[in-house]
């Protein structure tokens, strides 16, 4: 069936002919019985017989190569996965097409692991032996370990209690006097909530252990951790009504998704005994962002038992022991590490936003007692003491990771580390690098493309316009949006001809031109313009941090030595720079005063040249005189250094701020950030305004009210209705989209269930 043309659609949808697979607006996968072919703009790129494994891998691989489709659009259509289609590309530029006729099974030359050594991993695991150190005895990977295990049903035993050094007769515990009755009286799953349920969510654990004995008395586990025998309290839940800000534990499925605590677990380990351990500690950190808990200073306005409830814990940690658990963090210095971890499990699960990576700095003012040095602050128009930091984000705005520049270094100084992480994180895959005037540098972009990398940005400096003759109308759809242009496409030479790069300009309705270069010439130019002015969503990510998550805040206020080799503009040098200027300004101005002179004078009284030079000498001679000054100023600024160390120029020790707990607290930040968007994508189709209030809807979500109940397998939340009948269904579809992922609360077994409380508003949703 045809779709009738709508007013206002600019591209009608035909309808989908017979046997063709639609990639995305470009391509398409059409079968015709046992022949397939792929058309790209309309040209055939790839045609197979039905069944050939490897020429559908290679056509697979060359659509996402060559930029026409992204690697989810490609999966959907090929009826595969995105995990198999990078395999695809892993395999193709490996082997090359050989190795994508592979044949399916376990690969060959690998070594499997017998199953008679099942009795041994048992054994060691029991001994609790690391998966690591197992895979080294017995000569295997790490991953068939891991997978023996799963095959076996292995579940790590939680500590048993340990006998204590005093007697219930000691009475040294008021609590210990109640364990020697024998476990809690708990009721059947079939009865429904137990006495204690939580003691569920631990099998394994003896039903005796008091540390289970009441969730909003931990004093026992409290004991162990300062006895040196806990390393983080189990999360434990008490039924409860209008929990205040207990919905931000719709962010929990986004959060475990994110592998935040997976990757704190493998760079950090544990920060020793404590109640508030190492997952306590980037849980709480986490909600605390979430619920705009900007600083460790906001706790104090928050009630420690309120915000203890949504942990799973008696109380909340409070302002100074937050603050050390940081410092601890931060001692380790393991902090770019951790990012790093993080932005490869990015990349890993979000792959096909990597094309198009934007680079963008972002400057922290300083208001502190400390020399630092300045930087320019565009949104305030001033140099001001500060530091910089270097954001990489997606092609949808979503940050990847951040550098602390060294010294405020500019954007053409940073750019050649941060190629550098990009490609440990995305491979050898296409990246087109999206960045502002700051990184122009024609040379530094000849060593970018050698690199494999391709640059979008503005030109900067003078540049000779573009007749109107040369500018053409396009229109497209991006994302679901019209957007419409009038640009026009050419070539040019940087280097005296040794760099050819394609100039994109943009012609606004006022008459002004920006022009757009690139080292892309397989992309439609109004993509390169859409691409070039997609920037807007980093310059919002920014805005929207600062607001929202204080990302200006200090995190400490702790410096660190730098480096005095460091180079700085020599002021020496700026001073004679400077009376030189003034210098040649004003002798600019001796010649316009002879010309005025000139122009004035009564011929009849001096009729010849030589007569008005004569009456004229002073000027002359002042012109003379303002020469000579400028040739001396010249020479000495030539005696002078341009540069000098820094410790040769600033007076005291050379300093900068602490970095590591503030990089940490950023990827916090950028965490809930991101755990924030996955709740606004989940929502979308369930709210019709997404786009533009979606994050201000997750924000009132995030801070209702919320009831609280626990079962022998369930954590349910049932979140109060919202203002509005409409927003409260976008919840219910929001509760639903949740439920459907089954994600157990960090630390337990118990899978946490959504739903939305009855109310005048909106019935109950769906916990089953």
């Amino acid at each position: 069936m045809v779709q009738e043309k709508t007013p206002g659609d600019l591209f009608p949808d035909p309808g989908k002919p017979a046997g063709a697979e639609f990639i995305n607006e470009r391509c398409v996968l059409r079968t015709d019985g046992q022949h397939r072919v792929v058309l790209a703009a309309g040209i055939p790129i790839a045609q197979y017989s039905v069944g050939d494994r490897m020429a559908e891998a290679h056509a697979m691989v060359t659509l996402v190569d060559q930029g026409w489709a992204d690697q989810n659009d490609v999966a959907r259509a090929f009826g595969c996965t995105p995990r198999t289609l990078r395999r695809h590309q892993r395999r193709f530029d490996e082997g090359g097409l050989a190795a994508l006729g592979r044949t399916v099974g376990y690969p060959r030359g690998s070594r499997r692991l017998p199953l008679s050594r099942s009795r041994s991993v048992r054994k060691l695991k029991a001994e609790g032996r690391s998966n690591r150190e197992i895979a080294l005895r017995l000569g295997v990977t790490e991953n068939a370990i891991r997978k023996l295990l799963r095959r076996l049903g292995w579940t790590e035993p939680l500590p048993t209690q340990t006998s204590l050094p005093f007697s219930d007769a000691d009475g040294a515990h008021p609590n210990l006097s109640s364990f020697s009755k024998g476990p809690p009286a708990v009721r059947s799953e079939e009865e429904g909530v137990g006495a204690y349920p939580n003691l569920s969510a631990f099998p394994g654990l003896p039903l005796g252990r008091p540390a289970h004995d009441d969730p909003a008395d931990r004093s026992f586990d409290r004991l162990m951790a300062c006895l040196g025998l806990l390393d983080d309290a189990d999360p434990m839940f008490r039924p409860g009504s209008r929990v205040q800000g207990a919905g931000v534990l719709l962010a929990i499925p986004a959060i475990v998704g994110s592998g935040v605590i997976a990757a704190a677990q493998e760079v950090y380990g544990t920060i020793g005994p404590a109640f508030y351990g190492l997952r306590t500690t980037v849980v709480g950190l986490l909600l605390m962002a979430l619920l705009r808990i900007k600083r460790p200073e906001g706790l104090k306005e928050r009630s420690p038992q309120d915000l203890g409830r949504i942990l799973g814990l008696d109380r909340a940690p409070e302002v100074k022991t937050l603050r050390q658990k940081l410092s601890r963090l931060a001692g380790l210095g393991a902090a770019s590490r951790f990012g790093h971890l993080l932005a490869q499990r990015r990349v890993e699960t979000r792959g096909s936003s990597m094309g198009f990576l934007y680079i963008d700095g972002h400057v922290r003012v300083y208001h502190g007692q400390h020399t630092l040095p300045k930087a320019h602050v565009a949104r305030m128009r001033l140099a001001l003491p500060a530091t910089t930091d270097y954001w990489v984000n997606d092609k949808k705005g979503e940050p990847l990771f951040v550098v602390t520049a060294e010294a405020n270094a500019g954007l053409t100084k940073m750019l050649p580390p941060l190629l550098e992480e990009i490609r440990s994180l995305v491979g050898e895959r296409r990246v087109t690098v999206v960045f502002d005037r700051g990184g122009w540098s024609p040379a530094l972009f000849q060593k970018l493309i050698a690199q494999g990398f391709d640059i979008l940005t503005y030109r900067k400096g003078r540049s000779r316009p573009v007749p109107k003759s040369q500018f053409r109308k396009y229109t497209r759809r991006f994302a679901g949006k019209v957007v419409t242009y009038v640009l026009s496409d050419r070539g040019i030479r940087l280097l005296e001809g040794k760099l050819r790069l394609r100039q994109v300009t943009r012609l606004s309705e006022d008459g002004h031109q920006t022009p757009i270069v690139t080292s892309r010439r397989d992309l439609a130019a109004i993509e390169v313009a859409y691409r070039m002015f997609e920037r807007w969503r980093q310059e919002n990510f920014f805005k929207y941090l600062r607001e929202e998550f204080a990302l200006d805040a200090l995190a400490e206020y702790a410096v660190e030595t730098a480096d005095p080799r460091r180079e700085v503009p020599n002021p020496a040098w700026r001073r004679l720079d400077d009376q030189l200027r003034k210098a040649r300004e004003a002798l600019v101005k001796i010649p316009a005063e002879f010309g005025l002179r000139a122009l004035v004078n009564p011929e009849k009284k001096r009729p010849t040249m030589r007569g008005f030079k004569i009456a004229n000498a002073d000027v002359a001679r002042k012109f003379r005189e303002a020469a000579d000054h400028c040739r001396a100023l010249e020479r000495r600024r030539a005696a002078v250094p341009k540069r000098l160390p820094v410790g040769k120029v600033v007076k005291g020790p050379i300093i900068k701020l602490a970095a590591e707990r503030k990089l940490l607290t950023n990827i916090f930040k950028m965490i809930a950030f991101q755990s924030e968007s996955e709740l606004v994508q989940a929502i979308a189709p369930h709210y019709r305004r997404a786009e533009d209030e979606g994050r201000t809807l997750i924000q009132s979500i995030l801070a209702a009210p919320a009831d609280i109940s626990v079962t022998l397998r369930d954590l349910r939340i049932l979140v109060h209705p919202l203002s509005s009948a409409h927003r409260t269904r976008a919840l219910v579809g929001l509760c639903s989209a949740l439920n459907q992922l089954s994600v157990n609360f960090p630390g337990t077994r118990l899978r946490i269930r959504y739903g939305v409380a009855e109310g005048q508003d909106g019935g109950k949703a769906d916990t089953n």
